[in-house]
């Protein structure tokens, strides 16, 4: 009804006026058409493509991670091994039996299982690289609690003491005590390296 009344219309601008504005429509609506499903496909096409991509990249760091994990695993068991020994190394009867030599004074032993201990812990010093923080302070808290026990026991021993006495005084000490420290270290390490396995 309301092209009748357009269509009607003697006045000759509002005619045109009117089958422009239906030309403009229907080339719209066409264009619409073309549009609507070409972004569409646009989008589901980039949707899938960014997919594809965080995929690939998501695989990617995960061959990189295992790569990795192939190379410091060996390392960190390695030094696990290595804190392990020098763990054994400074406990009290090791370093009695490595270090104590007839004729010595007490103050001799002290001195040289102090020596002992310091040189142990400086040549593996590098090992905190491949450990846990927790597992290095274990390690740390073991050196300084045996460094306790001999300095603590040495104070206590007379002037003119033998190294024997010192080595008798310690090893007694070490009967008294539930865990040698660095027999709790050593527990502690192979906890951790269980975890790691």
């Amino acid at each position: 009804m309301l092209n009748y009344l357009f269509l009607n219309i003697k006045v000759p601008n509002l005619r045109l006026y009117y089958y422009n504005m239906i030309s403009n429509m229907e080339v719209l609506r066409d264009i619409l058409m073309i549009t609507i499903p070409s972004l569409m496909v646009f989008l589901a096409a980039f949707f899938s493509m960014r997919n594809m991509i965080r995929n690939d990249q998501d695989k990617r760091r995960q061959e990189l991670i295992l790569q990795n994990s192939r190379t410091v695993t060996p390392i960190k068991l390695q030094a696990y091994e290595r804190i392990v020994l020098f763990l054994e190394r400074i406990s009290l009867e090791s370093l009695i039996v490595r270090t104590n030599s007839p004729g010595m004074s007490a103050g001799q032993l002290h001195n040289a299982l102090l020596n002992s201990i310091r040189s142990e812990f400086e040549h593996n010093l590098s090992q905190q690289i491949y450990m846990t923080q927790q597992a290095w302070e274990v390690v740390k808290n073991a050196r300084s609690n045996t460094i306790k026990i001999i300095n603590t026991e040495f104070e206590k021993a007379a002037e003119n003491s033998t190294a024997l006495d010192l080595s008798r005084k310690l090893l007694e000490r070490l009967m008294e005590i539930e865990k040698e420290p660095t027999r709790a270290a050593i527990d502690y390490i192979k906890n951790e390296v269980a975890r790691m396995m």
